[in-house]
């Protein structure tokens, strides 16, 4: 604005400056620049709980998400209200480094975010890097709150007893109980698991719209006078690999089950016109085992794989891709863990090797032919029906309809709606750790009179 006023002032005015120049000064510092508020966008959250001892009312939280507007530097984490916050640090996934962030009141944050609580809290945390376009930026932030309504205790019949209850927003969750704590009641389903430390973990995948209304109950362990028991982690836990029933009707003893809402795997599929029997698909997978260099895709028998490419979403990087076929695979000394045939076809991506504790976001776009699974009912006269039939081992995976295409049948429940071009869209998630079979069929919409 200063630059402008000088641009179009007229001579006495320039003979002047020196003079003026000062109040010049004053009316530029009075008058800065400010910038819009930006509009946050985010992805793939998920946040662990864990709750200290009873009468603490102190849990902690290690919350995990990804900011995903083009450009941004910053992301604000609120605070929620009646909550007192201790950060503890804040981290980028890719490098593994900590980022700089600092405590603001809702009067500052509602001048950088868009929609921000004026009586609220943030977190203004500093990103490594601008987000890439059409890229995201993975932070985990680790603090501690002190929170007396959502967390409490008592005592009944003697025993320790603890109560934690929270409207969560967030759909993937873990809540860990203290160390000697039972599991006594859930109002969400849960998948429960025992970690190495002897501590009991209960996660979810909240599927419906809107907050989960989550109430936990749990009692401390006792022997039988009534003492608490001391629990020894080494004798609770043993690691074992997951392993499969080794014949029918026998139970899997030596298996441990993935939790499963802490999988950020995500897969979309995008049909094309069903005659050609081919659909588009990316998958977003991260990698964080150190001295990794490549990501194998194995392409499912009867399918075909053409057109791929990867990058790392941290950085927006295009990563080299092949395609290996039979004893192209052997030649290369590629484990795929399973036998390797004249037919068997996988998709190498490779990358530079993960350092110690930093990770990468990989999106690997394909196009898949499948003549078995995808294309019109032969059984339909006017070929005016597609099919698709697939099976779904990821816990997340969306599947949008040829544009001109309208859903007649689901078998799987689905989160339906509209992508921005009009197409049918349908979100499949499964918070249980086993296989889903999608069976869809769609027809042809008639063509518009004018």
């Amino acid at each position: 604005m200063l630059t402008a006023t000088l641009r179009n002032a007229p001579a006495p005015t320039l003979k002047a400056l020196p003079r003026l120049l000062p109040a010049l000064l004053l009316l530029a510092v009075a008058n800065p620049t400010v910038a819009e508020p930006i509009r946050q966008r985010s992805a793939d959250p998920y946040t662990r709980y864990e709750l200290e001892s009873p009468g603490s009312a102190k849990f902690r939280i290690v919350y995990d998400v990804t900011a995903t507007a083009s450009g941004a530097t910053k992301y604000y984490n609120p605070i929620r209200v009646g909550s007192e916050p201790t950060v503890h640090s804040v981290t980028d996934l890719l490098t593994g480094k900590p980022l700089k962030w600092k405590l603001i009141d809702g009067k500052e944050a509602v001048a950088h975010l868009e929609g921000a609580n004026l009586q609220g809290q943030y977190i203004e945390v500093t990103l490594a890097r601008p987000v890439p376009k059409d890229g995201e930026a993975r932070i985990r932030i680790d603090k501690t709150y002190a929170d007396p309504v959502s967390y409490t205790s008592s005592k009944q019949g003697g025993l320790q007893t603890l109560v934690f209850e929270r409207s969560l927003g967030i759909p993937r969750n873990a809540i860990v109980l203290p160390p000697g704590f039972e599991l006594t009641k859930s109002t969400m389903p849960v998948q429960v698991a025992r970690e190495a430390s002897g501590r009991i973990k209960l996660s979810f995948l909240h599927r419906a719209p809107g907050p989960a209304l989550l109430r936990v109950e749990a009692r401390a362990l006792t022997t039988p006078n009534g003492v608490r028991t001391q629990v020894d982690a080494a004798a609770l836990i043993e690691q074992r690999p997951p392993t499969q029933r080794t014949q029918a009707g026998s139970a899997r003893l030596a298996s441990q089950a993935n939790e499963r809402a802490f999988q950020d795997r995500e897969i979309v599929y995008f049909l094309q016109p069903p005659e050609t029997h081919a659909f588009r698909l990316f998958h977003d997978y991260t990698e964080s085992r150190e001295g990794m260099d490549r990501y194998l895709n194995v392409v499912r028998p009867g399918s075909r794989a053409s057109d791929p490419s990867a990058s790392i979403l941290d950085t927006g990087e295009e990563l080299k891709v092949e395609t290996l076929r039979g004893k192209q695979i052997t030649e290369r000394g590629l484990k795929i863990g399973e036998p390797i045939t004249d037919n068997t076809e996988v998709v190498v991506i490779w990358y530079e090797a993960i350092t110690k504790g930093s990770s990468k976001r990989l999106r690997i776009w394909e196009t898949y032919t499948d003549a078995g699974r995808y294309g019109i009912n032969p059984q339909v006269k006017d070929a005016t029906e597609l099919v698709w039939d697939r099976s779904f081992g990821r816990s997340r995976n969306t599947v949008v309809l040829p544009p001109g295409w309208w859903l007649t049948e689901s078998s799987i429940p689905a989160r339906i709606d509209l992508d921005d071009e009009g197409r049918v869209r349908l979100l499949f998630e499964n918070d249980r750790p086993d296989v889903i079979d999608v069976l869809l069929r769609a027809r042809m919409r008639a063509p518009r009179t004018p």
